[in-house]
């Protein structure tokens, strides 16, 4: 016995400790080191460090350590078929665009058909934009408290029900109020944004969610051609029913989605998030890490003072103000391309402004075939967005991929200060819009990677809702303002934008290359630092 002892003891053990990290349950204490007892008799290990960014090599994956977190589950399973089925069933709940692309459509047409003066059109848009902006706290409050699951799936149920309801409205107050419910539904499905980010390995984040971009822009111009077909025959009710089809889809698909490993681990529902997770494993055919899964309860989810803490301040801060300036320049970008595109050229906009003003407001257009036309074409510019975007997010990090979107807006802005033929101002709208769409995704990127579990889906909420306030303003600067000095006009976008990029630059943290945090109770980045390394994104 003595003897079998004492070649135990020569037998070299090798301990790892991360660097800023801890995988270890709390009882275990804050060290990361790991000693190895035989029967009483204590080993002095030699500790090796592995730097951030370093991964621990396969041969030595968990020698000593006998619990895993979520995030080294997702890195290990990595990438797969269940990541392909829930990009498609959470991209068709992302193409809710069309309900956003039909105000566009049915506003001229509700303007003729009911002899509606132009700030009842005007309304008909902006409750819309008001009951986003009122609910995407809520809908953030009830993701973190209740789970992404059940918060996406009411909110695109609501959705859904008061889109297909809206189309037997029998006179404009009906509408107005259905269209604005509508609206709070929507301000809910940016939540899917939330739940898909959590099941992606740290490599295939960023252009996944870039990619679920690309349904927004499917979204918006399968409305145009679906107008296109509609609208001369069965009318706008029709196309108020069927626009709502993804949705329908959506819903029935929606049982299949799980809940969130992430949210389930916060909760203390450790079997759940476990079943998820081999759920996952077995569908993409990866095994699973061995040992236990670490569960860290906390109680105080969605709190809006976690948003205000002072790790997390000035981040928040600075990305309601970037949120507010994509809204605000994208959706100005898209009321300034019809003003623009009418007058011929900018210089002749605020002539053509008082001649308009001068006509009877009840004077009407129904849309041709040529506006459809051109909506489609100014829709088409997002595309080119997305595929810069995602390009260059992962090379220079999402910072300087915001910054540098607002940047190019900013400049192509004042270019239009220039006196510009049409072709030269189209190519000048495209570039911006496709700039500014790209910034918008780039965010989508960077706001449920910066905030803890806990707080994720609060954080992703009230961004978006201070989006819905730069949406709401930005038809007096791009409509009213306009009227009075086109110069003015574009010097406020170009102005904002350039602020943004400033408020890009500054924000605190960086999360190009790390792991989603789990407990706000933890230093950021403390659970996963360059572990990305193996995962097959």
């Amino acid at each position: 016995m003595e003897e079998d002892l004492f070649q135990l003891k020569q037998l070299p053990v090798v301990k790892f400790r991360r660097t800023g990290e801890s995988s270890r349950s709390e009882e275990d204490g804050i060290s990361g080191e790991h000693e190895v007892q035989i029967e009483g008799v204590r080993t002095e290990l030699e500790p090796v460090e592995l730097g951030d960014g370093a991964a621990v090599p396969k041969e030595f994956a968990n020698p000593t350590d006998d619990t895993f977190m979520v995030e080294d589950a997702v890195e290990a399973i990595g990438f797969g078929k269940f990541q392909w089925k829930l990009s498609v069933i959470t991209g068709l709940a992302w193409a809710n665009a069309m309900e956003m692309m039909i105000l566009s459509i049915l506003a001229p047409q509700l303007h003729c058909e009911w002899r509606l003066p132009s700030w009842q059109v005007a309304l008909l848009t902006s409750v819309v934009f008001v009951g986003m902006m009122s609910s995407s706290t809520l809908w953030g409050n009830i993701s973190d408290q209740y789970g992404r699951k059940t918060g996406l799936k009411i909110s695109v149920l609501w959705t859904l029900y008061y889109g297909i309801l809206s189309g037997f409205a029998p006179i404009y107050s009906w509408i107005l109020v259905l269209r604005g419910l509508v609206g709070f539904g929507i301000g809910g499905v940016p939540q899917s944004v939330t739940l898909y980010a959590e099941f992606l390995p740290m490599k295939a984040r960023a252009k996944c969610i870039l990619l679920i971009e690309v349904f927004w822009a499917l979204g918006t111009v399968f409305e145009v051609l679906l107008a296109v077909v509609v609208m001369p025959t069965l009318g706008w009710r029709w196309l108020l029913i069927l626009s709502a089809l993804p949705l329908l889809l959506f819903a029935a698909l929606c049982f299949w989605l799980p809940e969130s490993a992430r949210y389930d681990v916060l909760s203390g529902n450790q079997e759940k998030a476990l079943a998820t997770l081999k759920r996952i494993a077995t569908e993409n055919g990866a095994p699973m890490p061995l040992g236990k899964l670490v569960v860290s309860r906390q109680e105080d989810r969605g709190k809006m003072r976690d948003l205000f803490t002072p790790h997390f301040r000035w981040t928040t801060l600075l990305l309601w103000f970037i949120w507010f300036s994509n809204a605000f320049s994208y959706y100005g970008l898209v009321l300034l391309t019809t003003e623009f595109f009418q007058a011929g050229d900018v210089p002749s906009i605020s002539s053509r402004r008082q001649e308009v003003k001068a006509m009877c407001s009840l004077t009407c257009e129904y849309l041709t075939e040529e506006d459809y036309t051109d909506l489609l074409w100014t829709t088409l510019s997002e595309f080119p967005g997305v595929l810069v975007t995602l390009w260059i997010i992962d090379r220079i990090g999402r910072k300087k991929t915001m910054a540098l979107s607002f940047l190019v807006f900013s400049f192509c802005s004042l270019l239009l200060f220039l006196c510009v033929g049409r072709n030269v101002l189209t190519v000048l709208l495209f570039i911006a819009r496709a700039f500014i769409s790209g910034g918008f995704q780039a965010a989508y990127v960077y706001t449920p990677e910066v905030y803890p579990t806990a707080t994720r889906a609060l954080g992703l909420g009230t961004c978006s809702g201070m989006a819905r306030v730069g949406a709401l303003i930005t038809p007096f600067i791009a409509q009213v303002m306009l009227e009075s000095s086109v110069y003015l006009t574009l010097l406020v976008y170009s102005g904002c934008c350039l602020l943004a990029a400033l408020a890009s630059c500054f924000l605190p943290i960086e999360t190009k290359g790390r792991g989603l945090q789990e407990s706000s109770h933890k230093e950021w980045g403390q659970e996963m630092v360059g572990r990305g390394s193996h995962s097959p994104g």
